[in-house]
C-alpha cells in the first residue's frame, strides 16, 4: 500500500489468518528487496513472494537467495533457516559464515526485516526478545542486529495477546530490542504505519476503523488523514 492511499476498511473479511497476514507483508515487500524473515510467523512470508518479485531472501545462519519452505520430499536436513525449518535455495544462492552473515545484517546491506513481537510502541519502538518473567528464557538471537542494521523493519503478529491485551501500545512493558525502529505493523485486524507522529491506520480486517480504535488505548490517525 503506497503511504498517500486513503484507509481501506474491510468489516467482511477477516480477522486475517497467518498466511493470510504473510501474502500481505508480501506484497508490501518493494521489487528486488534483499530481505531477512525472522523466526515464527514472519517465515510464512517466504511462501508468499510472487514469481519475478527479484526479492532475495537472507538468513542470519548463512544462506542468501533462500526459496520457499521445504516439501517433504525436498528436504535436506543441512538446509535451514535460522529457525531450523527446511528450506529450499533458488538459483544463485550462496553461503557463507555466520559471521558474514551479521556483518551484512549490522552494515546496512538488507532493505527490509520481518519480526514477530511481544509489544511494538505507537512510535515504533520494538520488544520481541523478552517479557521479563521470570521463567521466560529470553531469546534475542539477531533481532537487535536486525532492527537496526535494517533500512526497513516490518513486524507480523497478533494485534491482542492470549489474553486480551493489546499488543500495539502507547509504550513497551517489555525490555526493548530497539527505539523508534518499527516502520510498519501487520497484524490480523489491522495493517499500521507507525513514525515520531505515532500510528497511523492502512487496512482494517473484520473490524471498522472507529471500533478498532475503541479497543486500542493508541492515539490512531486514519492513512492519509480521511476525516472520521
Amino acid at each position: 500500500m503506497n503511504p498517500t492511499d486513503s484507509l481501506v476498511e474491510n468489516p467482511g473479511r477477516g480477522p486475517l489468518g497467518k498466511d493470510e497476514m504473510a501474502a500481505i507483508v508480501a506484497r508490501d515487500i518493494p521489487h528486488g528487496s534483499y530481505v531477512n524473515l525472522g523466526i515464527g510467523q514472519p517465515t510464512r512470508v517466504a511462501d508468499h513472494l510472487p514469481d519475478g518479485s527479484g526479492v532475495v531472501l537472507h538468513t542470519e545462519n548463512g544462506l542468501l537467495n533462500m526459496g520457499p519452505a521445504a516439501k517433504p520430499d525436498e528436504v535436506d536436513p543441512d538446509l535451514t533457516n535460522a529457525g531450523k525449518i527446511p528450506v529450499t535455495e533458488l538459483p544463485g544462492a550462496a553461503y557463507f559464515h555466520h559471521a558474514d552473515s551479521f556483518a551484512m545484517m549490522r552494515g546496512g546491506h538488507l532493505d527490509v526485516c520481518v519480526l514477530g513481537a511481544f509489544q511494538v510502541s505507537a512510535t515504533g519502538d520494538l520488544a520481541n526478545w523478552h517479557t521479563g518473567a521470570p521463567d521466560a528464557i529470553p531469546a534475542v538471537g539477531g533481532a537487535m542486529d536486525l532492527a537496526i542494521g535494517a533500512k526497513k523493519v516490518f513486524v507480523m503478529m497478533s494485534l491482542f495477546a492470549k489474553d486480551g491485551s493489546p499488543k500495539l501500545v502507547r509504550e513497551c512493558g517489555y525490555p526493548l530490542t530497539g527505539l523508534g525502529c518499527v516502520d510498519r505493523v501487520y497484524t490480523d485486524l489491522a495493517t499500521f504505519r507507525l513514525g515520531p507522529e505515532g500510528a497511523t491506520v492502512l487496512e482494517t480486517f473484520g473490524i471498522g476503523y472507529d471500533d478498532l480504535a475503541a479497543r486500542l488505548d493508541v492515539p490512531l490517525a486514519p492513512a492519509n488523514g480521511a476525516p472520521r
